[in-house]
């Protein structure tokens, strides 16, 4: 009977939109006769395409790493020995970023081997068991032991267990592991909304506007302009002369986004890894810093002044269409000088969102499109080039601005790898801190109490310097709050900029990941949850899971999402890997749907039952929101490296929990 409810449970659940127990591995054992008394056993795994099993190599103690495969057997003095290790092939060894040690893997087929020598010569069967635990790109499963009964005269089968083991019990405590939960079939699958690259390419339009500011562009335009609609033979020429250069502008900045597609078709994830990568985040900050200094005026970044003789002879000698492409690409490498930190603006953000490529190819295009237009609109309109401001000292300072604004936008970047790593050093308010001294060093530099090498004194305050020092000083005035530990350090315009709330010199240390309040007992934070009535994450991962660690790291430190999970939901995370024994009165026999007795016997063997019996998967990382009273609040999830998607599920999440 009990066999039929577990079935029926099973048939019931496989019917609902989450149901997807997976079974990657094949295990098989053989025996080898040597001599009368030796023998050599062969375990081989057949694994699905995508997954690894990890090598028997144990990490200390003290490390967070990959689950080893382990193998036991019952020998006895008396009855055998083993005679070495367990051998295993050489495999694959390569260096893990999330483990941050090399780790060392199998895929396709693999054959581990064990030689034994015969002590008892009535001795007829060995038993042994394997422990181990696969993964692949984007999940990990939930350790699993398989048992085997071999022969000494060849026949290996695997032990499946005795079904008169159960007792009333194991039975007992097998059905204290179900919840039942309502509103599975409320949630179809949605379907995944493109993303909207509007907002990208507004800011890159934005920056491509900031760019004709500056003293390498600016002054460029009306000599361009004049060169195309004075020097053709006749206007019409001279005109699409012109709107062609623009063009070619345009397409020139689309271009140096293509290698980023090629690297994003090779690995879907190397932009994101790219973008959380410490050691480039640091390269990122002090680029940004050479570029701020270099705004300051101390010297120039500029690229080989070769490169743009050569372009501009080809450009002269070619002439024609191919000959304007190259003109245009002359002026890309001659503006490079400033163009190339707003650029690197762009590349950075760009490279930090979950957008990608394609983001970064709308971001270049908006750029391109705001240094074009110029060169294209003047020439239709040539009387306009006589309402321009003159080229002088305002072009120098809109440089030295930006310069100021490099500066601060370098410290993101400092703070994208403080964050990863947890080192302390650039916490909310020390950030929040160094971004208003910043502002205060600009504030001092618009109203003329400070120079740098290329201003000249000033005579008078223009009234643009005086209403941009009046704005910035009131952004800073803005900041301020943000260096307390009150109800208005929340500065909800520049959400996404400084370090998420939790990650604050005020803050106090939590049990969960990202300092987080989690509970590690369903029952405990179900409890929790009826007496703060909130919501419950519940989050099913691993100690040695490489996707819920990127999941953490790189998806829940938003702040926003941070912010939800500290605030709004009640975080209940079950390590299904954890193998600290449970006690001896709560160890106990499970029956599993397809016949075979999982021992229960640690805390990860426990909720990775819990998982598989109640959502009919055994992945990780693996999240389902529910209330109180076990009524699903949207569909379940797992691996969502999009940040945005990730958002939008939680917040549903909330919304259905306030019906």
């Amino acid at each position: 009977m009990r066999y039929l409810l577990v079935l029926l449970t099973t048939i019931l659940f496989s019917t609902t939109l989450f149901s997807q127990t997976l079974d990657p591995v094949k295990w098989k054992a053989t025996i080898e006769k040597e001599t009368d008394d030796t023998y050599i056993l062969y375990f081989e795994a057949t694994l699905d395409e995508g997954w690894h099993l990890y090598s028997q190599n144990e990490a200390d103690s003290d490390e967070i790493a990959p689950t080893p495969t382990e193998f036991t057997y019952n020998t006895t003095p008396e009855s055998y020995e083993l005679v070495g290790e367990t051998i295993e092939p050489k495999g694959i060894e390569k260096f893990d970023n999330i483990f941050e040690m090399d780790v060392k893997y199998f895929e396709d087929k693999v054959t581990f081997s064990q030689k034994i020598k015969r002590i008892d010569k009535n001795l007829k069967q060995i038993k042994a068991e394997v422990f181990f635990s696969v993964c692949d790109d984007e999940k990990c499963l939930a350790p699993e032991v398989v048992e085997f009964d071999i022969n000494l005269s060849g026949e290996a089968i695997e032990n499946k267990g005795d079904l008169s083991s159960i007792t009333a019990e194991d039975q007992k405590k097998s059905e204290a592991l179900h919840i039942d939960i309502k509103g599975k079939d409320v949630f179809p699958s949605e379907q995944v909304e493109e993303k909207s690259y509007f907002n990208i390419f507004l800011l890159g339009f934005l920056g491509g506007l900031i760019a004709l500011l500056t003293p390498c562009v600016f002054p460029m335009i009306p000599l361009t302009v004049s060169f195309f609609t004075k020097g053709a033979k006749d206007r019409k020429k001279g005109l699409f002369n012109a709107i062609l250069y623009g063009f070619f502008i345009f397409i020139i900045y689309i271009l140096l986004s293509l290698p980023f597609h090629l690297l994003d078709s090779l690995d879907p994830e190397i932009l994101n890894n790219i973008s959380t990568n410490v050691t480039l985040n640091i390269v990122f900050f002090i680029i940004f810093i050479v570029f701020a200094i270099s705004f300051f005026g101390y010297f120039e970044i500029t690229l080989p002044a070769s490169w743009s003789t050569k372009l501009d002879s080809k450009a002269t000698s070619i002439g024609g269409v191919i000959g304007i492409f190259f003109m245009a690409l002359t002026l890309a490498l001659v503006s490079f000088s400033c163009t190339g930190p707003i650029l690197g603006s762009l590349l950075g953000g760009s490279l930090s969102s979950d957008g990608g490529a394609m983001q970064l190819s709308f971001g270049m295009g908006g750029f391109g499109l705001a240094l074009a237009l110029p060169f294209a609109l003047f020439a239709l309109f040539p009387n306009w080039l006589n309402s321009l401001p003159k080229s002088g000292g305002w072009l120098n300072t809109v440089k030295v601005v930006l310069g100021f604004i490099e500066l601060a936008l370098a410290f993101k970047f400092l703070s994208n790898a403080d964050l990863v790593e947890h080192w302390g050093i650039l916490k909310r308010e020390i950030f929040i801190g160094v971004w208003i001294i910043i502002g205060l060093g600009m504030v001092l530099y618009l109203f003329g109490k400070i120079r740098f090498p290329h201003d000249s004194p000033i005579q008078k305050l223009s009234k643009g310097r005086k209403t941009l020092g009046i704005i910035t000083l009131a952004f800073v005035i803005y900041l301020i709050p943000g260096l307390t530990n009150t109800a208005y350090a929340n500065l909800k315009l520049l959400s996404g900029f400084p370090p998420p709330l939790f990650y604050s010199i005020y803050e106090k240390e939590a049990h969960g990941p990202l300092g987080l309040n989690a509970y590690t007992d369903f029952e405990s934070g179900v409890q929790a949850a009826k007496a703060q009535n909130k919501p419950i994450m519940l989050d099913f991962t691993g100690w040695a899971c490489v996707n819920c660690r990127k999941m953490e790291e790189q998806v829940w430190s938003h702040p926003e999402i941070i912010d939800i999970l500290k605030n709004k939901y009640v975080l209940i995370s079950l390590y299904v890997d954890d193998r600290e024994k449970l006690s001896e009165d709560n160890q106990f026999k499970f029956l599993k749907p397809d016949g075979r007795i999982k021992a229960i016997k640690t805390i990860g063997d426990k909720w990775a039952t819990f998982q598989t019996l109640n959502f009919k998967n055994n992945s990780q990382p693996y999240y389902a929101l529910l209330d109180a009273d076990m009524n699903l609040l949207n569909k379940t999830t797992a691996y969502t490296p999009d940040t945005s998607e990730y958002l939008k599920w939680l917040q549903t999440g909330l919304k259905n929990f306030r019906k």
